[in-house]
This record gives C-alpha cells, sequence and structure tokens, in this order.
C-alpha cells in the first residue's frame, strides 16, 4: 500500500495534499477524506485524496458510504422553495430510471422504440398547445428547457437570415427583444450566437412585457419577440396575445412581420391545465415555437426539455442535420448530442400515469396552495405581495416600510435556511434592482400541512427578527441565489 493510502491523520504531512507542508503551528492540515473506522474494511485505504483519482481503489460499499456521506450535507430537495425543478418521483418513475439509465438518446437506431416515444411526446404537446396541425408540426426534446430556448432562438434567426439573404439584405446586425426579466438563457444565447439582446425594462406600471413601447425595440433586424410563460424572478405570465397585438400594430406602419418565441419553461406545463382558456399558445398565430421544462411541472427529474414548432416551415432544414451514427441513419437538432433517454420515458410515464385529468388535479393542487401561502405572507404586517401566484404557482413579495427595522429580506432568508427553508432573497432585474423581493415556488408534494409548517417557522423567524436590538452583520446582506 502507498503512503498516500496509509497516511493517517497524525502524519505531519499527507499525500493527499501531494507532501506539502502547509502546517500551521506544527500542526498539518488534513487536505483528504478520511474514512470513518466503522465502515472501513480491513487492508482498505484510510483515506480518499480529495483532488485526485486514488492510486488504490476500494469496496463498493465503502466508496458509496464515502459519496452517501459527502451528498448527506445537502439541503433537503423537498424543502427549496427556490427551484423549479422536480424534486420527486414514485416508485414507478424510479423503476423506470434505473431501467433506462444506459439508454443513449441520440442513438435511435439502437432505441427506436425510445424515439418513438419522443416523437410521441412532443407530438401530445403540439395537441396541447392547440398547434393547429400537429401531424406537421415539428419538435424534439432536449436536456433542459435552455437548450429548447437556444433551439427555438436558432430557428428565429436562420429564419430571418433567410429572408434578408434572399431580399438582398444584409445580415450582420440580428436582434432579439425580451423582458429585462427573462432567464439567463436568453442573455447566453443572444451571447454565443452574435445576437443583439434588446431588453425592454419592466417596472411597477409594467411588472412583465406586455406590449407597452415595443415600438421602440423592434426594427428590421428584430428576428423574434420572446414571450415568457412564467417569469423566473416572480412566477407571472406575459400576456402573449396582448404582445401579439403590439406587433400587429407595428406591423400595420412598417410592414415588419415580427414572429414569437414562447419560453414556456413552467407554464406550458401549467397552464393548459388550470387556464384553459388562456390564448397563450398557437392559437395565437405570430407563435411559431414553444419550449418547455419536461423537469419542471412536467414532473419529471432533471435532464428534460421540449421544443416545438408550428410548422416544418418553422424549422429551417438547414439547422436539421442528417448524421450516421451507430449503424443508422438520423436527423438531429440540438446542441448536446449523447444524452440519457430515460428521462423521456419518464415523460411518456407521466403522461400515461396522470393523464389530462390528472395533471389537472396535480397543478391545480400546487396552484391553491400557493395562494393559500400567499394570502397567509399578505396579511403579516412586515410584506406586501408582487403576485400573488394567480398565473403558476409562484409568487414573490417585499417588505414593507417600517421605521427602525433592523432586518431585511437577506436576514429572513438566512433565519430560514437555519429551520431547512431554502428561500431566495434577490434584487429585480435592471431598472428596478433597488427592490429586493422573496420568492417562494410551489411544486407537487408541497402540501398544505407543509406550508402551515413553513408559516410557522416563517412567523417564528420574523418574530426573532423583530427582537433585534441592532442590525445583522452587512455580511449576511447577500444572496446567493442565481436565476
Amino acid at each position: 500500500m502507498s503512503d498516500m493510502h496509509s497516511t493517517t491523520m497524525n502524519d505531519s504531512t499527507c499525500g493527499c495534499c501531494g507532501g506539502e507542508d502547509n502546517s500551521i503551528d506544527g500542526v498539518a492540515p488534513f487536505d483528504g477524506i478520511e474514512i470513518n473506522p466503522t465502515f472501513s474494511r480491513p487492508k482498505e485505504v484510510k483515506a480518499f485524496p480529495k483532488n485526485r483519482i486514488p492510486h488504490e481503489g476500494s469496496l463498493p460499499e465503502t466508496a458509496y458510504q464515502v459519496v452517501h456521506d459527502d451528498a448527506m450535507l445537502d439541503g433537503n430537495a423537498r424543502l427549496n422553495l427556490a427551484t423549479f425543478v422536480s424534486t420527486w418521483m414514485d416508485d414507478y418513475a424510479n423503476r423506470i430510471y434505473m431501467e433506462a439509465a444506459d439508454k443513449n438518446m441520440i442513438d435511435k437506431d439502437e432505441y427506436p422504440k425510445t424515439a418513438e416515444i419522443e416523437n410521441r411526446c412532443w407530438r401530445m404537446l403540439a395537441d396541447l398547445w392547440n398547434n393547429p396541425d400537429p401531424d406537421h408540426a415539428i419538435g424534439t426534446s432536449t436536456i433542459g428547457s435552455s437548450e429548447a430556448c437556444m433551439l427555438g432562438g436558432l430557428a428565429l434567426k436562420r429564419r430571418w437570415v433567410n429572408a434578408r439573404k434572399a431580399a438582398g439584405l444584409p445580415t450582420d446586425k440580428p436582434d432579439l427583444v425580451m423582458s429585462s426579466a427573462v432567464q439567463v438563457c436568453w442573455e447566453k444565447f443572444c451571447n454565443y450566437f452574435d445576437v443583439e439582446p434588446r431588453f425592454v425594462p419592466i417596472c411597477e406600471d409594467h411588472k412583465v412585457l406586455d406590449g407597452h413601447d415595443l415600438e421602440r425595440y423592434v426594427d428590421e433586424n428584430t428576428i423574434g419577440v420572446v414571450a415568457i410563460m412564467g417569469v423566473t424572478y416572480t412566477g407571472m405570465y406575459e400576456p402573449v396575445q396582448q404582445i401579439s397585438n403590439a406587433l400587429d400594430r407595428i406591423q400595420e406602419k412598417t410592414g415588419l412581420d415580427v414572429h414569437i418565441h414562447v419560453d414556456a419553461a413552467s407554464g406550458g406545463m401549467v397552464a393548459p391545465f388550470i387556464q384553459p382558456d388562456l390564448a397563450w399558445d398557437f392559437r395565437v398565430k405570430r407563435v411559431v415555437s414553444i419550449s418547455t421544462s419536461g423537469h419542471k411541472y412536467g414532473l419529471v427529474y432533471p435532464g428534460l426539455g421540449w421544443v416545438v414548432w408550428r410548422s416544418t416551415a418553422d424549422l429551417p432544414e438547414s439547422l436539421v442535420f442528417k448524421v450516421s451514427y451507430l449503424g443508422g441513419e438520423m436527423p438531429t437538432f440540438a446542441l448536446n448530442f449523447s444524452r440519457p433517454g430515460a428521462q423521456v420515458l419518464l415523460q411518456y410515464y407521466m403522461f400515461l400515469r396522470l393523464g389530462f385529468e390528472g395533471y389537472c388535479r396535480v397543478q391545480q393542487a400546487s396552484h391553491d396552495v400557493a395562494k393559500y401561502l400567499s394570502g397567509e405572507i399578505a396579511k403579516m404586517d412586515d410584506f406586501t405581495l408582487w403576485n400573488d401566484g394567480s398565473d403558476i404557482p409562484v409568487f414573490a413579495w417585499m417588505l414593507k416600510d417600517k421605521p427602525n427595522r433592523k432586518w431585511n429580506l437577506y436576514d429572513l432568508q438566512d433565519r430560514l435556511r437555519m429551520k431547512g427553508w431554502l428561500v431566495p432573497a434577490y434584487p429585480m432585474p435592471v431598472d428596478l434592482t433597488d427592490v429586493t423581493v422573496q420568492r417562494i415556488v410551489v411544486r407537487n408534494g408541497f402540501s398544505h400541512d407543509l406550508a402551515e409548517s413553513f408559516l410557522r417557522d416563517l412567523r417564528a423567524c420574523v418574530k426573532y427578527l423583530d427582537s433585534l436590538e441592532a442590525p445583522m452583520p452587512s455580511e449576511a446582506h447577500v444572496s446567493g441565489f442565481h436565476h
């Protein structure tokens, strides 16, 4: 056995650290992962290096215990009220997940049934989103809604480029119009694919992109407008029909025919079930593509997004590659190549397991809890709601002005974390950065009972903070939350 693996905590140097002497007052820091004697096996190593592959291996039981104990320090996912991502599936879904963990989604020749099920799923979504001709739509699964947005944006750009070239016009200055409250994936899209982002600022009078002042941002170089069904900051819907109406007026004045991509990462799997009469999808004629996240309100474990185009004409053929791979030829439009097929099967399982009525019940239950929670928080003297969770089951609140208050929402965030709840506080986007909000995402499995437990802890935290005689240390006034 090498010296590195026989090193103990009492040695003055540690092979895990590369043998460097970083001692303080003669006591060397331990830069490895010590194996607890209660589960180490005879003749096994006593420690693993943290940042190097161990020279020798270990028994699976030992490796499992080390990984398990490290991950144990993570927060409880069920109590994470910051994330939109699914944190629970039933035992049958878990079985499917394990049975399909080795399937490579891109290998459609080897796994033709998984490929067929992928097609079934996006056609189901095309129908759910009121596509006028689902049989002639086109869609694909992705690794998440961010990739789905990238693909939707690329299709908008390529269509614009093709039209400009056909008209003999320059194609060097494309721009994309969106709210200042878009998810960061759209900023990445513009950065990665050389598109100028044009952010329409939100304000207290226009809390979302609603068509107001849109003519100031749209021009001949605009490849499209992004409308969000469930803004990440607050959960609010942007009124797609209203945005489309504004673009109609712009076309009447300028002749510019600008299309819409709907980023329905969350709302695409909520609105059809609890707000079925709301026109936001392919019923709005300017909408040419819609993306959503299967691993959010689609109720699937992380690793799945979807994007659907109104018709094959809306996805330029030049973006679709026909490649030979592992014995077959297949068309592909993706930023990722090899990726797991299990989540696609899980989405199909959920569609079969719940059906339309089941999704209605699940999303309505989350919606009811969100409305209840927001109503109770609105009754508290310290808070005022930014929105109440009437759209997707997400809402945000602000602090009321109160003389001599010794705390802020960042302090409340930290206090709630001590009780296990992850409830982010963060500044609003550009032009509203002086406004700090706190947000709750209600997901499947967050029951009224858990909501009551949260409210008890919230009230206790506020009571404690109100009793402070001096402000909390300023270092606590920083949000570690990222959208």
